[in-house]
């Protein structure tokens, strides 16, 4: 999303960083540790932006310039399965 070629160990504690975050006192009650799989695109697009913000702030971004929207960015990224009937 990004362009980063390249991981950093700062990216990775950004995705675990933005996964945590998602998961409510709520969840936490539950006995969950995660976030609901209902919400997989949600979650999604966040922890993608997380990273791609901290890889533009590593400078190890390519795709230049920097949308000021990154969970949007991200959401227009993603496969949205539609398929045609064919009956």
């Amino acid at each position: 999303m990004s362009g980063a070629i390249r991981m950093h160990d700062e990216m990775l504690l950004a995705a675990s960083e933005a996964l945590a975050c998602q998961v409510t006192h709520e969840h936490y009650d539950k006995g969950m540790t995660f976030p609901p799989f209902s919400n997989i695109r949600t979650i999604s697009a966040n922890i993608a932006a997380k990273v791609a913000a901290k890889a533009y702030d590593l400078g190890l971004a390519t795709r230049l310039p920097r949308p000021e929207d990154l969970v949007k960015f991200a959401e227009s990224c993603m496969y949205s399965p539609n398929y045609r009937i064919y009956r």
